[in-house]
């Protein structure tokens, strides 16, 4: 579940927080909101209300309050973590 974020915390948040900073839209004052305004954007391309450029960029701050490295997916041959080594599959077994 989000956080409650009311308006009197959105309106302290600094710009930086913001997916859209020079606009004030989509807030990220934490993991999920920013799960949260990914979701958002991706829905609002689709709709035809928010450009593609505009998307990635609202991506792309989220991946970082997420702690996502940039890029898409998982590094190639990356281990899943919290996995014991004798429950990871290597590559080509």
């Amino acid at each position: 579940m989000m956080a409650k974020l009311t308006a009197a915390a959105r309106n302290k948040l600094p710009k930086g927080a913001f997916g859209l900073p020079a606009e004030g839209k989509y807030p990220m004052p934490d993991a999920s909101h920013a799960a949260n305004a990914k979701a958002r954007a991706t829905q609002q391309v689709k709709k035809g209300s928010l450009s593609a450029a505009s998307a990635a960029k609202i991506k792309a701050k989220a991946d970082r309050v997420l702690g996502k490295k940039a890029g898409k997916g998982k590094t190639k041959g990356a281990k899943p973590k919290g996995l014991p080594p004798w429950l990871v599959t290597p590559k080509g077994a």
